[in-house]
């Protein structure tokens, strides 16, 4: 094997195995800086090692095996982590008694370790940017540069907010565990709502030239997964992943040529990804089955659903959608649940009745800065014949959005409706 194959390979096998290891380790140190910390070790040898030896049979659990010996060694030289060097060191010792298994040393408790990650990772007392690095970094095996190339921002933002998110879980004494029972509903909500901000920002990029970043897509569909293989007893998790497959399912009818956007009522439903829509359809029926319908995400999932369902733009079910917009206000009332209402009323019963709706948000102090309430009352405003209201409203939306793909889109629609 050359030393590019080994390099490919070993990043190959660390993008998948880095979370169970990381978990495991964490499980040890409670300490999810220090089990990173020995993961990464364990990667430096891996790097020195494979390109010589070739590349393990069971790789991940070499990882496994190769950190808690680096991290014995290391806690031996600091005495302050004692504790931690008696925590590790019977596990190594009991391994030493006989012959290392080492698939049992990447499988211990794996699940567990995984959930509790997850939940380290996405905990309240870390801000919503530090979780969604922490956990692209942790989860998503993401290095530093590929979270900052995702997200626009500079490598050394990112490595600040991952270095602040360790301090604060440590200083926190953020107990490495899966949540209690009284705790477990918000506590999922915040794990979820990451999952879901990574996949939109994939899905419909807030900044920079590109209107989709597939990488990002892939990576909440993969934590989502994850997340519903480890509670597969909670209706919401699946209720997300349903929605994240369905909505990544457009993802190749999103982009024209050269970039440009599609817009959902203008896209080929023919590349339509019908395998993404149907594991979609499949997670909400389980999400059903026990007993979420009506959350916040199965909610959605079921709009998503009425889409893919519809094999033309004219056969959309408006009405249901309409609908089902009027449950989610209820349970999860915002402004921006309010305005896709409003487009989702227009449509089934015409444009000045969504207008309406539009216009009552006129004001939100939530959507002051937010494009797409003008966008809308372009769209709408244009349908009632009302051209010079619509040209001024698409202007504003294009100087309001940082998404450049977005901007060509809005004064394009703009000059359509002339001078």
């Amino acid at each position: 094997m050359t030393r590019s194959d080994a390099r490919g390979a070993i990043d190959a096998v660390w993008r998948i195995e880095s979370p169970r290891v990381i978990a495991g380790l964490a499980r040890m140190t409670r300490d999810v800086g220090v089990a990173e910390d020995l993961a990464q070790d364990a990667l430096v040898a891996a790097l020195e090692q494979w390109p010589e030896s070739g590349v393990p049979d069971n790789p991940g659990a070499w990882l496994m095996a190769t950190a808690k010996r680096r991290g014995i060694d290391g806690f031996r030289r600091d005495a302050t982590l004692r504790r931690k060097q008696e925590e590790i060191g019977r596990e190594v010792a009991r391994e030493q008694l006989t012959p290392p298994d080492l698939s049992a040393a990447a499988d211990d408790v794996i699940g567990d370790d995984l959930l509790a990650l997850i939940f380290t990772t996405c905990h309240p007392a870390l801000s919503t940017e530090a979780r969604v690095a922490l956990t692209l970094r942790l989860l998503g095996g993401l290095t530093t540069a590929e979270i900052a190339r995702a997200f626009l921002v500079p490598e050394a933002t990112i490595a600040q907010r991952i270095v602040r998110a360790k301090r604060t879980l440590s200083a926190a004494v953020v107990p490495f565990e899966v949540p209690g029972a009284a705790e477990l509903p918000a506590r999922l909500g915040s794990v979820l709502g990451v999952v879901y901000l990574i996949f939109n920002e994939g899905y419909s990029a807030t900044a920079g030239d590109d209107w989709l970043r597939p990488g990002l897509c892939e990576d909440a569909l993969r934590l989502g997964r994850i997340l519903a293989g480890l509670a597969p007893r909670e209706p919401e998790v699946h209720g997300l992943v349903a929605l994240m497959e369905i909505q990544a399912s457009r993802s190749r009818a999103r982009v024209g040529r050269g970039g440009r956007p599609v817009l959902l009522l203008e896209q080929d439903r023919s590349r339509w990804d019908r395998i993404l829509i149907t594991r979609g359809l499949v997670a909400l029926e389980r999400a059903r089955e026990l007993g979420g319908a009506t959350g916040p995400y199965a909610l959605q999932a079921a709009i998503a659903a009425c889409h893919a369902r519809a094999l033309t733009a004219e056969e959309t079910d408006w009405e249901r959608i309409a609908a089902l917009y009027d449950a989610l206000g209820q349970i999860s009332p915002s402004p921006v649940v309010e305005l896709n209402r409003a487009v989702a009323v227009a449509m089934a019963f015409g444009a000045a009745a969504g207008l309406e709706i539009a216009d009552g948000l006129i004001g939100e102090p939530a959507l002051a800065s937010y494009h797409l309430l003008p966008s809308v009352r372009g769209d709408l405003l244009s349908r009632l014949g009302r051209h010079d209201e619509a040209r001024a409203e698409f202007a504003r939306a294009a100087s309001m959005t940082r998404n450049a793909r977005e901007r060509e889109l809005l004064l394009a629609r703009a000059a359509e409706l002339g001078d």
